[in-house]
């Protein structure tokens, strides 16, 4: 069916309109600017039992629930400085405490030795938010570590940077230290790593699979004791459920991200948005794909054309994995129904183009994965591996589907991929009911008010330390 005439005028309203959201979401989308998670009270890990914390009164007040925070210094060490989950999150903090009148200042503890343009873009990212970036190592890290109210450490492997930069002065600074981890891999229980953690103020965890798994690895692994530790998901920021929200909005982003792609209006796009690395489980999610349209085929199922865009290439680093995901889309010959596109920030475009996320992340999945709850405010269906916090997120048969991890998932991925292909009201009922679970507990008011709970207890423990 040939498109509709569209006058000249309306082609330069949309031309606007589209430049206009692109250009917000270089800002708002890739690195919300207000902290997120769920309304479910944050949780402290002791001993055999989880026991949640008293509940907060969301929206009562109209003041920020972190205004307390106001002339605080908070000192924030990540890592690294990339465009993955981590170092984000810790940049989002960074931003709402910067909002509410903290000082804050960020060391990156692994910089590359020749700084990237990413890296230098993320750093005028915070200096125009007031962040003050300072060198990992040398005088000025340590003063500023032992004047902060609250040093917050990022990731498992940012627990390095203590004895390395803090040496003899580590004791006077972990009672102030909120560890946030993100880890679910194996490799990161070192001692080396984690050997402080017993004596930090507290662990924050992004779910409750993660927090005991990490509870029961230490113990088991290393003979070492979780600090209290809260459970705090994460959430949607305003700015990215203003456009989820906005119809012309999102109309206007799918027909130029499927133009660019090559995909027409009536096709199925299924999409997989991670970094690509065999633990996001790409090259599983393909198989199946291949394997849904030889199940089409053989059944005669009259279906729409089905696409995927694998979002998250990053073909400058040349990965054999990469190479691998390519050479099998062209030994099956479906390189006219696979798209890669190259890793971003700008994630919303492409959430408001597809019909389908797939969440297919391997082992224990993701510690949370949060495209997974941007994708339910866009009123997508999520296909899901049934591990790790992905499983705290989904609900199997009533949001999405769930498939096990590994090769075992990759025959009932592909059963999943026909079923939302052949039922379109499922489809839409399932978008439907993940956008209504995301307002009831991902919403960034929920994450504001129980970040605030966790915060005010690590400064009052670190408080109630320093007066001991």
């Amino acid at each position: 069916m040939a498109k509709p005439t569209v006058g000249w005028g309306s082609r330069l309203q949309t031309k606007w309109l589209l430049l206009f959201l692109l250009a917000v979401f270089s800002v708002s989308t890739g690195i919300h600017l207000v902290f997120r998670s769920v309304f479910e009270p944050p949780c402290e890990v002791r001993s055999d039992r989880v026991q949640p914390l008293a509940p907060s009164r969301i929206g009562t007040s109209m003041e920020s629930p972190l205004g307390f925070m106001k002339s605080k210094l908070v000192l924030m060490v990540s890592h690294e400085l990339s465009l993955s989950g981590g170092p984000l999150l810790l940049m989002e903090l960074a931003f709402l405490l910067r909002g509410d009148g903290a000082r804050v200042v960020w060391i990156t503890n692994q910089k590359p030795t020749e700084t990237s343009e990413v890296v230098r873009s993320l750093e005028r990212k915070m200096f125009d938010r007031g962040v003050q970036v300072f060198a990992a190592k040398g005088q000025e890290a340590v003063d500023t570590a032992l004047k902060a109210d609250l040093v917050v450490l990022n990731t498992a492997v940012a627990g390095k940077w203590l004895d390395a930069v803090l040496k003899d002065d580590v004791p006077r600074v972990l009672p102030k230290v909120l560890w946030w981890i993100h880890e679910m891999r194996g490799h990161y229980f070192k001692v080396e790593y984690v050997k402080h953690l017993p004596f930090v103020a507290g662990a924050m965890i992004d779910s409750h699979t993660t927090a005991m798994y990490w509870k029961n690895r230490t113990r088991e692994r290393l003979g070492i004791e979780m600090p209290h530790t809260y459970v705090v998901h994460l959430g949607n920021s305003k700015e990215l459920m203003e456009v989820a929200e906005d119809n012309v909005a999102r109309m206007v982003l799918r027909e130029h991200v499927r133009e660019s792609l090559g995909v027409r209006q009536e096709d199925l796009l299924f999409a997989i948005i991670n970094s690509v690395s065999r633990g996001k489980g790409q090259d599983l999610f393909l198989q199946a794909l291949h394997e849904s349209l030889q199940m089409i085929q053989d059944q005669k199922l009259q279906v729409p054309s089905i696409h995927a865009v694998v979002v998250g290439s990053d073909m400058n680093a040349q990965t054999k994995f990469e190479n691998e995901l390519r050479d099998f889309v062209s030994r099956k010959g479906i390189q006219g129904r696979v798209h890669f596109v190259n890793k971003t920030l700008t994630v919303a475009p492409y959430l408001a183009a597809i019909d389908v996320l797939v969440q297919n992340s391997q082992a224990r999945g993701e510690c949370f994965g949060r495209i997974t709850i941007e994708a339910m405010a866009f009123q997508l269906p999520v296909l899901g591996t049934a591990a790790g916090g992905t499983t705290e997120i989904v609900v199997d048969g009533t949001t999405g589907l769930l498939h096990p991890a590994g090769k075992d998932g990759v025959s009932p991925l592909a059963k999943n991929i026909v079923k939302l292909t052949t039922h379109v009201e499922l489809r839409v009922t399932m978008g439907r009911r993940g956008y209504e679970r995301v307002k009831e507990r991902f919403m960034e008011e929920h994450m504001a008010n129980r970040i605030a709970l966790v915060l005010k207890e690590v400064l009052q423990k670190s408080k109630s330390f320093s007066h001991s």
